[in-house]
């Protein structure tokens, strides 16, 4: 008994020295860089030039895309050094230095918290909270792999991932040219295993780094989910998997670790954005989406979600702020109590992706909006049920759902985009996906902007300002250019709403690549669109409804499908009786004193008849046609085209003469 008893009071002594040792994971913030703020950033100190050398000459190119030529900025600056060692003075390693939030991560004690507390350089220190992701499901026979069907009408045989690619256009771009050539995307996930699977073997990793154990191996743990986010984006073997930027670089980052769950902790994630930002990626995709903590954590609340408030969030709209196109999953909270989006997804500028099935239907795991302030979420959605990837440690594919596999096909097509045109930014990239979705014109808070098309993207018109000058151009393709006819492609736009338009010609390219240069004052309300003639002489409109938009001096362009469609106004009617075996009526309503012209074609397009050309005198304009051509004979039977030219608008019908 006396025995027992000494047993127990070792286990309380040894106890009671655990409890009092116990440490926790915390990050200790700093009041400021012990600097002057507006002094440090003149380009000669010596603080500037420290945070300038600590980028790589590709991020500086990326971030003036942004910034121009004020691209460092306070947050870039490096945290005091003193501040470091006075920490350091308690015995205490620090694990990541924080510069954007001005903080170091670390691990300490109850007593070392109060001791470190005390300084007062030192504004707060709040425990590093370690986050919960519900999983997305990714099994290797839960669903039927797709029979291997080749789509003559595609570059690439893409094999069973047709049918997540193909709902998002990606194929036709690739037609068209465009893999991800020139961008650098960066990953960040639970682990990779890369180097064996056949679809992802020769990819051009240009950088990796382990921000959980603070090493370069990344497949040290669960990789499986990494691999499969890496293969959606990136995976390239034909016969199974042909991802939208098999041809981009690509710099890895382990910021999670999986054990029965996946687990990050905050600092991490912060670390992880630093350093990509640091070497000059252009796109991020994140499958970051947490609602729930460790145990013993208290738990973000709904009210949290507002774009300002979590660690993750403040970093992924930080690294935005740089230029970088950050993109992250919605979650997969759709069916839980929470439901909504969660952090980063939160973010303002951050681009969150919904799940949609096959047949573009919401997944019911996929999370909704709104932020807990009002704003639309998500801002898109791709394929997220039944994707096909690759999977770890085999040469095998599987099938798996979740936002974070519907994440990286989105950033696979904005990196499609930016290789296209590489002088676009991060906020003209996220506005383009946005607008380039269908239900852009009608955006709610389950699938966000809507359906995301590569092609839509790829054609969206953009801007590019010219260097030196106080212009800029609107550039544009038409992928589908074959049946556009030489010279009949012009660009209407017009300043502060004036309704004389001015037509500018435009030439397109052997690709279907065209640019208009345009010049304006600072602030102008732009409003334009497209018009050509197709192979049958029927003038076409781009966009069929409303008007593009664009204020001069700023890059975005949106599209209001409100706008008036035409300038003119005037209305052509069907002709009658149609068909007709004698004579027809046509019937031209118009303003007195526009411009008229009515023509008739045959289906070659060859003109066979000028009904009138010249200015109204009435409102409505009476036609009649006998069938006769300008030299007085008689037509064949069969379909005619007539068209009125009014002013700058043309329109066109059909009708049927029988003998």
């Amino acid at each position: 008994m006396e025995i027992m008893n000494k047993i127990l009071i070792l286990i309380c002594f040894l106890s009671s020295i655990s409890i009092a040792q116990s440490s926790s994971k915390y990050f200790i913030y700093f009041n400021d860089k012990g600097i002057d703020k507006n002094s440090v950033l003149q380009k000669e100190s010596n603080k500037y030039q420290e945070a300038k050398n600590s980028l790589s000459e590709r991020s500086i190119k990326r971030r003036m895309k942004t910034l121009g030529k004020d691209f460092i900025t306070f947050e870039d600056l490096p945290i005091n050094e003193n501040y470091i060692f006075q920490i350091e003075k308690n015995n205490v390693k620090i694990i990541h230095k924080l510069k954007w939030l001005n903080a170091v991560s670390t691990i300490i004690t109850d007593q070392q918290y109060q001791e470190i507390s005390k300084y007062n350089f030192v504004s707060k220190i709040e425990k590093v909270k370690k986050l919960k992701y519900r999983n997305d499901k990714s099994v290797e026979s839960q669903f039927k792999k797709i029979s291997n069907v080749v789509n003559s009408d595609y570059k690439y045989n893409y094999g069973p991932s047709i049918t997540q690619y193909e709902l998002s256009d990606i194929p036709t771009v690739h037609n068209y040219g465009f893999s991800g050539e020139g961008v650098l995307i960066g990953i960040l996930d639970a682990g990779f295993s890369w180097r064996n699977h056949p679809s992802l073997v020769n990819k051009n990793v240009i950088a990796e780094r382990d921000f959980v154990n603070g090493d370069k191996n990344l497949d040290d743990g669960d990789a499986s989910h990494g691999t499969a986010v890496f293969s959606l984006i990136g995976g390239f073997e034909e016969g199974e998997i042909v991802a939208p930027a098999f041809n981009a670089k690509y710099a890895l980052a382990k910021t999670e670790y999986i054990y029965t769950e996946t687990n990050l902790e905050e600092d991490n994630y912060a670390a992880g954005l630093e350093w990509m930002d640091s070497i000059g990626v252009d796109i991020t995709t994140t499958s970051l989406g947490y609602t729930e903590f460790d145990t013993g954590e208290k738990s973000y609340a709904y009210s949290d979600m507002d774009g300002t408030t979590t660690v993750v969030t403040k970093a992924s709209e930080l690294a935005f702020a740089r230029g970088i196109t950050t993109i992250n999953s919605a979650g997969n909270e759709g069916n839980s109590a929470w439901k909504y989006i969660s952090a980063p997804a939160d973010g303002f500028n951050t681009i969150s992706v919904g799940a949609v099935a096959s047949d573009s239907a919401l997944a019911s795991f996929s999370s909704i909006g709104p932020t807990y302030d009002g704003r639309i979420k998500p801002e898109i959605v791709a394929q997220g049920v039944a994707c096909y990837h690759a999977n770890a440690y085999s040469n095998n594919y599987g099938y798996g759902s979740g936002t974070s596999y519907s994440a990286p096909i989105a950033a696979g097509i904005a990196a499609q985009l930016l290789s296209a045109f590489p002088y676009l930014t991060n906020n003209q990239i996220r506005l383009i996906l946005m607008q380039a979705s269908d239900k852009a014109e009608n955006p709610d808070n389950m699938y966000g902007y809507g359906l995301l098309s590569a092609r839509k993207a790829l054609e969206f018109p953009n801007i590019e300002f010219l260097l030196n000058t106080h212009s800029f151009s609107i550039n544009k393709i038409i992928i589908d250019n074959s049946k556009i006819l030489n010279d009949s492609l012009y660009l209407f736009y017009s300043v502060n709403e004036n309704n004389n338009f001015i037509r500018v010609g435009s030439k397109l390219n052997s690709s279907g690549y065209f640019q208009n240069h345009i010049s304006s004052n600072s602030n102008d309300k732009i409003h334009f669109y497209f018009e050509y003639k197709d192979s049958n002489m029927i003038r076409k409109r781009i966009p069929e409804v409303g008007m593009y938009n664009l204020i001069s001096g700023a890059s975005e362009i949106t599209l209001n499908f409100e706008m008036p469609v035409y300038r003119v106004d005037v209305k052509l009617s069907q002709n009658y009786p149609n068909p007709f075996n004698s004579t027809t009526t046509i019937f031209v309503n118009s303003t007195i004193g526009t411009n008229l012209k009515i023509e008739i074609f045959n289906i070659l397009g060859q003109k066979v008849k000028t009904l009138f050309s010249g200015i109204s005198d009435r409102i409505i304009t009476s036609l009649s046609w006998n069938a006769l051509d300008d030299s007085g004979a008689k037509v064949s039977s069969g379909i005619y085209l007539y068209k009125l030219v009014a002013n700058d608008r043309v329109v066109a019908k059909k009708m049927i003469y029988i003998k």
